[in-house]
């Protein structure tokens, strides 16, 4: 079986973790809903859904669903 690509992840997690609708790619994903308040957990679910340790400030320059699945997907590369 094979993974979702980090940006359908990272969009479903943002919806689900601000009872939002899925934002695109290019959404920035606090104006599109998410509290800072969300962040850890989307963190976190993001580390454990594909094994890897994001970097806070990598995290935090991230701002749209884009850039946070790029940087995922990264991550999980040279991690393998």
């Amino acid at each position: 079986m094979t993974q979702p690509e980090p940006v359908v992840v990272v969009a479903e997690l943002v919806a689900r973790i601000a009872n939002i609708s899925a934002p695109a790619p290019q959404d920035d994903m606090y104006a599109a809903g998410l509290a800072s308040t969300d962040a850890l957990e989307l963190l976190v679910e993001l580390e454990d859904a594909f094994g890897i340790s994001i970097p806070d400030d990598r995290f935090i320059e991230a701002r749209t669903v884009g850039q946070l699945a790029a940087v995922v997907n990264e991550l999980r590369v040279s991690a393998a």
